[in-house]
């Protein structure tokens, strides 16, 4: 499935954290800890200080988001009903693309289809049991250029 990457823009916050949290809730099997109202001020605010932020449009929907630098990935997000069919694939080859040859990213223990996702690409884990806000084990994946 083809969509279109797209830079963000705050038009599509709501719709766009609507989508992350929903996400992430099915991804770590509990609710997220932040108002929708923080986490649009996280997503228009202070993310994009430290990121690029992508989103993958389909049909004038939001299905995606990746915010990354070129050594990290801060967030990959596929909507719910999208996942599967190489849509992430698209923003992480995104991120890929742009980064300095080296990335770096965490995913939730709980998280296996990302584990799966990221280890198929490249992905070695580097780390584990970094602290985060949801009180879950994490695992440190690290992604080397050929």
């Amino acid at each position: 499935m083809k969509a279109d990457i797209i830079p963000f823009s705050r038009q599509y916050a709501e719709e766009t954290v609507a989508m992350w949290r929903e996400s992430k809730e099915r991804a770590i099997g509990q609710k997220e800890i932040h108002s929708v109202d923080s986490h649009i001020y996280f997503l228009t605010h202070i993310l994009p200080e430290e990121c690029e932020i992508d989103l993958a449009m389909l049909d004038g929907k939001v299905v995606g988001i990746v915010a990354y630098n070129d050594t990290e990935i801060n967030q990959l997000y596929i909507h719910c009903h999208y996942q599967g069919l190489g849509i992430g694939q698209m923003l992480l080859d995104q991120a890929k693309a742009k980064s300095s040859g080296r990335l770096t990213l965490y995913t939730f223990e709980v998280n296996q289809n990302a584990q799966r996702f990221y280890e198929k690409n490249g992905f070695a884990v580097i780390g584990r049991g970094h602290e985060n806000e949801e009180n879950l084990p994490d695992i440190q994946y690290e992604w080397r250029a050929k």
